[in-house]
């Protein structure tokens, strides 16, 4: 349901409570109750004597809360407060109401905590209070210490004391961390070296203005999943559009940004897993789990790769065996990726099904081996309860970007580079002179621990930054450091794609099939923005599927060489919301853009502002890390 109608039925329920009568016995006017907003003030008034409270009424999410609080503090100034009246108060007071509406009940004193009689009247309508801000916490932190301390007469008990203050602490924490800044952990090494993992920010979602929720009634402090009971966090019992409150700018290009992960409408959910997740995008594992069935079932017998091996001999009968060995191994993987191609819709479907029903997948096992892994099933996340990824915006609407070699260019131009951006390089291992563990850290900086180097069949493969591989070279003068690059093979004159790479085309974004990028070498294309119209040819068409019906709601049929959206034939499409391009400093090591494509405004969270806090997995707290600003 959405918000609006929460706030029609907080307008209705003064009228729906018979305020206008209760006013009067609590010392106020009848037409106190009548005027819409200004009745909240007043109740608040009387139950809390905090009138102001009335404000934070307005804030989705907090405003359920807010009402119930009203609603129990209210009925508690007319007496009422046994474990069933508290109850009803919480969730339905209206019984309550009527009665203290139309029996002429008098509002009472407030509890005189130094008489037993009255502590003892309310005690466990308290308790529920306090279980229902804080299950089982609260009442561990309230019970520890009414044992440990003495409770001094005339005081509130440790209960009610312990309830109304982890209440509003939780109110207050929320409103900060959705609408102020939020904490963010460094998960993975994608943003290496600008951000580490272990590093632990704060994100200012007043930068580019904090979003209002699109599933407000979550459990406070929690993203999507609350920890240990592996339960979802959230109900979408009341839904928001999406509405971003004024900030102090929009997204700018280099700026470092979290934001919901595009492509995290659906996920896979396994236990074992940081978050649960064994892998975040769930349209790659679709695909990688059609094509590992299909080769499952579509294995050549050994008579059939003998006829592809004699029909290659008969017709080169001069090559070694070798070589026809290797032409026949490639003619068989294609006749194969051909097979795949014609019914990869079939598979993916099918892939889907026993993602959803069998609830198999495959993928790295607990005991270092690839094989089947159960896990508890798919899960749909709305956009604000997505992963929260971090990288950096490198492209903003309307740029053209482009990668060439690794170099990313930037409306023609290569864009800055950051001090702590690396890339990958390869160089002869025997050829390299200072080459120890303990020299590489010290002179160069690079930890073999966190995986700056490695060996890998005679060969020193390096992520290091600009100054790190200037230092290498210069120390090295005679060996080459080059870039580990993947090339377009439709760069290549006359080159016809195979249907092996074709396949290929399926891990970079737009994932088409007839679409050539790699992670190093990414076609020159547009940041889509507001208002941008698109002609939907064959060459764009690819890059704007997902715009069109995951980010912008939309059905997009193509059928016999046309587009129809909605149901319409049409050849051009004006996007409707901003989009952004954004990439890992790491960038050899980054699930970013390149892999999933733009992000939409709508998904963008905040700015990272601040390292307050970081700690190695290998060497303890980071001293010169703490309360550094993000460059």
């Amino acid at each position: 349901m959405y918000a609006i109608y929460y706030y029609l039925f907080f307008l209705a329920h003064p009228y729906l409570a018979m305020w206008w009568k209760s006013f009067e016995h609590a010392g106020h006017k009848q037409w106190e109750a009548l005027i819409p907003v200004y009745n909240y003030y007043v109740a608040f008034k009387i139950s809390c004597k905090k009138p102001w409270w009335f404000l934070l009424m307005l804030i989705p999410g907090i405003h359920l809360v807010m009402w119930m609080v009203v609603n129990l503090s209210y009925i508690r100034r007319f007496n009422y407060y046994s474990l069933g009246d508290t109850f009803q108060g919480i969730f339905f007071p209206y019984l309550i109401l009527w009665k203290i509406a139309n029996n002429g009940e008098k509002i009472v004193p407030e509890t005189n905590w130094a008489n037993e009689g009255e502590r003892a009247k309310r005690e466990w309508g308290d308790h529920l209070a306090l279980f229902l801000s804080l299950p089982v916490i609260g009442h561990v932190l309230a019970l520890g210490i009414k044992a440990v301390s003495r409770e001094k007469p005339g005081n509130k008990s440790k209960v009610k004391e312990w309830g109304d203050s982890i209440l509003f602490a939780l109110v207050a924490a929320s409103i900060i961390r959705t609408y102020v800044f939020e904490p963010f952990q460094i998960p993975t090494g994608s943003m290496e070296k600008t951000l580490v993992v272990g590093d632990f920010l704060f994100v200012n979602k007043l930068a580019y203005g904090p979003k209002v929720p699109v599933t407000p009634l979550s459990f406070p402090l929690v993203h999507n999943t609350i920890p240990w009971v592996n339960v979802r966090s959230y109900t979408t019992l009341e839904k928001c559009r999406y509405t971003r409150l004024p900030g102090f700018g929009d997204p700018q290009a280099n700026d470092v940004m979290v934001f919901n992960y595009p492509s995290g409408d659906t996920a896979v959910y396994d236990p074992r897993m940081p978050h649960g997740l064994m892998g975040h995008d769930y349209h790659q594992i679709i695909t990688d789990e059609a094509q590992r069935m299909f080769y499952e079932s579509s294995n050549l017998s050994q008579t059939q790769q003998k006829q592809v091996y004699d029909e290659i001999k008969a017709k080169n009968p001069t090559l070694s065996d070798s070589v026809v060995r290797i032409m026949a191994s490639a003619k068989i993987g294609d006749y194969v990726a051909a097979k795949l191609i014609k019914d990869l819709p079939y598979w993916k479907q099918l892939a889907r099904k026993r993602l959803a029903e069998d609830k198999l997948a495959f993928g790295p096992t607990d005991d270092g081996g690839y094989g089947e892994i159960k896990h508890y099933g798919v899960i749909y996340r709305p956009v604000d309860k997505r992963e929260n990824y971090i990288k950096r915006c490198v492209g903003i609407p309307g740029d053209y970007l482009e990668v060439k070699d690794a170099v990313l260019y930037r409306n023609g131009k290569p864009a800055k580079v950051f001090p702590y951006q690396n890339l990958k390089y390869i160089a002869n291992e025997k050829e390299v002179r200072i080459y120890t563990d303990t020299q590489m850290k010290e002179k160069y900086g690079l930890e073999k621990s966190r995986g700056d180097y490695q060996n890998q069949n005679g060969m020193l493969v390096i992520y290091a930054t600009k100054s790190q591989i200037t230092k290498l070279r210069k120390d090295n003068p005679t060996t080459k450091f080059n870039l580990d690059l993947e090339q377009q093979y439709s760069d290549t004159k006359g080159y016809v794609a195979t249907d092996s790479d074709r396949l290929g085309n399926l891990r970079t974004y737009p994932k088409d099939l007839d679409v050539n990028n790699t992670f190093t070498n990414f076609s020159k294309f547009q940041v889509p923005y507001r208002g941008m119209k698109v002609e939907l040819t064959k060459e764009k068409l690819p890059y704007f599927r997902r715009i069109i019906t995951a980010y912008e709601g939309h059905t997009l049929v193509e059928k016999g060489g046309k587009v129809y959206i909605d149901g319409k034939e049409t050849k051009t499409y004006t996007v409707k919301m901003n989009y952004y391009w954004l990439m890992g400093d790491n960038r050899y090591n980054s699930t970013d853009s390149r892999g999933w494509g733009f992000v939409p405004e709508d998904h963008v969270v905040g700015k990272a502002s601040l390292v307050w806090f970081s700690k190695s997995p290998y060497e303890g707290v980071r001293w010169e890390r703490l309360f550094k600003w993000i460059e």
